[in-house]
């Protein structure tokens, strides 16, 4: 179940075996949803250096609708809510990560994987705020999902497949 990540890089290479050359198109598709993650990850982590402010924002909404949290219950929401966050953001973040290797290792299901992905971050992102980083992140994210569905793209996930 050993998978070879080993692909050459262009087409003159002399072992057989190998698999088929990588295009550009995907490598770049790699590096976008390499990208994409990381992009996310810095801009969440930003979020905590507005965690005065949310917590300011969450009391004043409180006071004006007769809610009756106290401070103290506020803050403990503000900080779960933010650790939730986070880790929710890393797990995502590692798929990518997982997810890209796999498809510059020529595996068509992980371009599906990244791209139902992409498909639920561009929905995410639509129905909810977001910062410039996560506009960013989405759009590194789409720039990956059409770069693997290009023509060079198509053809290495064909010819990548074929040998199994």
């Amino acid at each position: 179940m050993s998978e070879s990540l080993n692909y050459p890089q262009s087409s003159s290479s002399a072992d057989p075996t190998a698999g088929p050359a990588r295009p550009g198109t995907v490598e770049g598709a790699f590096w976008a949803f390499i990208a994409a993650p990381v992009i996310g990850l810095i801009g969440g982590l930003l979020i905590f250096a507005n965690r005065d402010q949310i917590a300011s924002t969450l009391r004043d909404t409180n006071r004006q609708r007769g809610g009756n949290l106290t401070d103290a219950q506020i803050d403990q929401a503000v900080n779960v809510t933010m650790i939730t966050a986070v880790v929710i953001a890393v797990i995502f973040a590692a798929l990518y990560v997982l997810f890209a290797f796999k498809l510059r290792a020529g595996r068509n299901w992980a371009r599906i994987v990244l791209t139902v992905l992409t498909a639920l971050q561009l929905l995410s992102l639509l129905i909810g705020q977001s910062t410039i980083g996560g506009y960013l992140a989405v759009l590194a994210a789409v720039v990956g999902v059409v770069l693997s569905f290009t023509g060079p793209s198509n053809a290495y996930f064909a010819a990548a497949k074929a040998p199994r």
